[in-house]
Formats: C-alpha cells, sequence, structure tokens
C-alpha cells in the first residue's frame, strides 16, 4: 500500500509516537470480518465468532464467508458490518432511555440504521435518509431485509430535512469523508486522498451540519462520526458545532480494554477508533446535546391528513400488530397506528422510498404479497402455506430460478432453516418465482454447501 507522505505527516503531527503503530496496521494487517445479528429473527451466535465487546449482537467471523451465497444472509437473519460502526448501538443504549424519531441523515448502506432500530425503545420511529439515489435503494433494499416496519427510507437533501423544525429527537449523521479510517479495505480512497479532499469535505460537513441541525429539538442528541482520522474533519467540527450552535458534547462510558481512543486535540469528549488497537477500521464519533433554550420556528406546512381507511381486507390477516393500510400507486402499505399520522406528515414533505412495510401490489381483485412483507419481523406466520427448503433450492430461488414444492396451490412462503426467503405462486405443476428481480443472485458459483456463518 502505497500512503502519500502528506497523510503520513499529518497522522504523525495529529498522534505523534502512536503514528507509527497506526501506519503499520494501516500498510501491514488485513481487515477483520464481523457480523451483526437479527435476534428478532432468532439469529444465533455465529460459528467460531468472538463477540464485539461493545456491542452484544456483534461477532468477530475468524474468516471472511461467500455471504452473497448464503441464504440467511438474503433472509436478514445477520448484516455484515465493521465492529467498529457497531459502537453506534452502544451509544444509543446510553442516551436515548424513551421512545423517541431517529432520524439516520446519511444512512447508505444502512449499517447503522439497522444498529439503532436493534437498540432504540420500543415506539420509537426511523427515518433513515440517503442523498445519493443509487445509495438510497441499497438502504431501502437493506432496510427491507432487516425486517423492522419502524423505519421509512427517504432521498432528501439535509437542507430538506432541516426545514422539518424541532421535529426529531435524534440525529445521527455519520457524514461523508475523506475515507482515511477505510484505507485498509479500500485500494480507492487511498488513491483519491489528497489534503484538498480533506478541506472540501470538511467544508461540506459544516454545511450538512447547518443544514439539518435545525430539525433536532432542543435538548436533542446530535451524533455525528466520521471514518477518517485527521482533526479538520473530526475535532475542529466538533469544536466548530460547540461554538456555533451552543451544543454540549456528552461523555459516553467506554471500558478500557475496549482499546478506544480519546480525542487527538482538545477537551471535547470524542471517540476514536484506531485500527492499531482495536479490531475494526477507522472510526470518529462524537456525541452532543443541542441547547434547551434553543429556538425552533414554527412548521409551514399542511395539516397532517387523517389515517386512510383500511385496504384492502384480507391484509389485514398478514399481520401480526395493528396498522393503518393505504393504498399508494397499486402498493399496499401498511404502517403502525402508532406512527400512521407521522408518516403521512413525512411523505408529504420529503421523498420517500419506502415507508413500513409493503404489503403487496394489487393486481386486478389480487393482492400479490410483497417482499417486503416475507421479511418483515411482523409477517402473520400461518396466513400462507410455507415450505421449508434446502440450501440448493434456496440458491435456486434467491436466483430467480422455477423451483418445485410440495405445497397447497396458490401464494406459498419459501422458507430456509425457518426463516422466510420470499414468495411463490404455486400453480401445482410449476411454482412461478415472485423473488424480485434486483435482488437475485447473478453468479453461478455457488459452493456445494452452505457458508458456515449462523
Amino acid at each position: 500500500m502505497n500512503l502519500k507522505p502528506e497523510f503520513e505527516s499529518d497522522l504523525l503531527n495529529l498522534f505523534g509516537a502512536e503514528a507509527s503503530a497506526m501506519l503499520s496496521a494501516i500498510a501491514n494487517t488485513a481487515p477483520v470480518v464481523s457480523v451483526r445479528v437479527n435476534s428478532l429473527k432468532g439469529a444465533s451466535v455465529p460459528h467460531g465468532a468472538e463477540q464485539v465487546p461493545w456491542c452484544p449482537q456483534g461477532f468477530y467471523l475468524p474468516e471472511r464467508r461467500p455471504f452473497t451465497f448464503d441464504p440467511d444472509f438474503h433472509s436478514g437473519r445477520y448484516y455484515v458490518q465493521d465492529a467498529s460502526s457497531m459502537f453506534i448501538a452502544h451509544v444509543i443504549r446510553q442516551v436515548v432511555g424513551a421512545p423517541v424519531r431517529y432520524l439516520d441523515l446519511c444512512a447508505a448502506p444502512g449499517g447503522k440504521t439497522m444498529a439503532a432500530l436493534s437498540v432504540l425503545p420500543a415506539g420509537s420511529f426511523v427515518v433513515a435518509n440517503e442523498i445519493v439515489a443509487q445509495r438510497a435503494r441499497v438502504l431501502a433494499d437493506n432496510v427491507m431485509r432487516w425486517g423492522d416496519s419502524r423505519c421509512m427510507v427517504t432521498n432528501s437533501s439535509p437542507r430538506d430535512l432541516g426545514r422539518l423544525a424541532g421535529f426529531f429527537d435524534v440525529v445521527a449523521a455519520d457524514v461523508p469523508c475523506s475515507g482515511e479510517g477505510m484505507f485498509r479495505k479500500d485500494a480507492e480512497a487511498v488513491a483519491q486522498w489528497s489534503p484538498a479532499l480533506v478541506a472540501e469535505c470538511a467544508a461540506r460537513q459544516r454545511s450538512i451540519v447547518a443544514d439539518v441541525w435545525p430539525s433536532l429539538r432542543p435538548g436533542g442528541i446530535f451524533i455525528y462520526s466520521t471514518c477518517t482520522f485527521n482533526r479538520a474533519e473530526n475535532e475542529d467540527i466538533i469544536e466548530h458545532i460547540v461554538a456555533a450552535y451552543g451544543a454540549e458534547p456528552l461523555v459516553i462510558s467506554v471500558e478500557e480494554e475496549w482499546g478506544v481512543h480519546g480525542a487527538a486535540v482538545g477537551h471535547n469528549p470524542c471517540y476514536r477508533f484506531l485500527p492499531h488497537k482495536v479490531r475494526g477500521e477507522g472510526l470518529f464519533m462524537c456525541v452532543l446535546r443541542k441547547p434547551e433554550q434553543a429556538t425552533v420556528r414554527p412548521l409551514s406546512v399542511k395539516k397532517i391528513k387523517p389515517v386512510r381507511p383500511s385496504f384492502p381486507a384480507e391484509a389485514r390477516n398478514w399481520l401480526t400488530c395493528d396498522y393503518a393500510l393505504s393504498e399508494v400507486n397499486g402498493v399496499v402499505r401498511a404502517v403502525s397506528q402508532a406512527h400512521a399520522q407521522v408518516v403521512d406528515f413525512l411523505c408529504d414533505n420529503l421523498r420517500v422510498l419506502q415507508a413500513g412495510i409493503a404489503v403487496g401490489t394489487q393486481k386486478g381483485r389480487n393482492l400479490v404479497p410483497a417482499q417486503a412483507l416475507a421479511l418483515a419481523t411482523d409477517v402473520a406466520r400461518g396466513a400462507f402455506a410455507e415450505c421449508d427448503v434446502d440450501y440448493g433450492t434456496a440458491i435456486a430461488y434467491l436466483r430467480g430460478e422455477a423451483i418445485g414444492l410440495q405445497a397447497p396451490r396458490g401464494y406459498v412462503l419459501v422458507t430456509y432453516r425457518g426463516a422466510p426467503l420470499g414468495f411463490v405462486n404455486n400453480l401445482g405443476n410449476r411454482a412461478n418465482n415472485l423473488y424480485p428481480k434486483p435482488l437475485r443472485i447473478l453468479s453461478t458459483n455457488a459452493p456445494a454447501t452452505a457458508p458456515a456463518v449462523l
């Protein structure tokens, strides 16, 4: 790995004697592989895994597995995520004690969103936003696999979100950065790095904070993070937020044996994950509280619409919870009654890609069940006939191939080791595969046996 001299010099100036160990770790050690399991889907401890100290649902794997060919990955029973990024769950457990409206501002590909959903108190609602359209679609797919209905995915700008004055109790901003903490994983990040890029990113980060800050209620929590090492994008931004907005940095308790490093400069409590001290990639995080006396301008938006009537009747039996059902462009959507008005309000003000659970698509008199319904943790098991398949059949299904099933005619929920994968329409002599084309496995080089992850 050819690290640029300016980067090495910056690291030496910031970390002193520790810089040599950091540079050696970046250049000479391989990234570790870790996953976070979905306890709502009955996921257990992965084979041969070691728990991530700051995340009870996080585990280090002894080696990288072919996750693409693991049906458990496609069913949302686990998500591949860097261990350092899992620290967000530890932070939320300490600073959030009641149901909140939570904004994950720069959410793609979705790891931190799903980590938040796993630990936020019952009754919370999450808006996962990504401004880049292609990345937002990846985010929506990953959130769908995770299966938690308390989330909507949006494709809006920080400025648009900032117009929702005082709407959110917590805003998490894992802002775009120069990516120094990802150098071990991303050769392109190494090649693209320059002092000019660092300056450009720092300017963008200040702009993002300025745009979204009004959306945070007085007394609310702001979680700022990057995956880079330099001070311009980290401690300097925190000092700016404190000075410009009166924010109060909060102390997060960490265990000494975790190896989490404090601030490199200044006195604000910050948390750095450095590659020679932790089994994870580079991460910077700081948690701040918005002052209680901050003023919030009233929202100048349309009145919140009433909950739409339930539609259609048969979809009510496909879910286990009390939902408001509505139809948008032929797609029946289910949102919990507790969040229905919030979702309607946000749909009026943001570009929404996904909200709650897509239950099915209306085609004539029929309601074709949706992939999101199959993967939802609230799907009513028993509402559909089920067929549990072996590994080879599961891979064929995930490729979109026709499969044979011993099951009743009609819509059948295909499962693997008891976890839903999706639907087929069983016609008797054949089963029409309803697995969505954008999600299908394209490669034909599947292993003979399932990857041993869970």
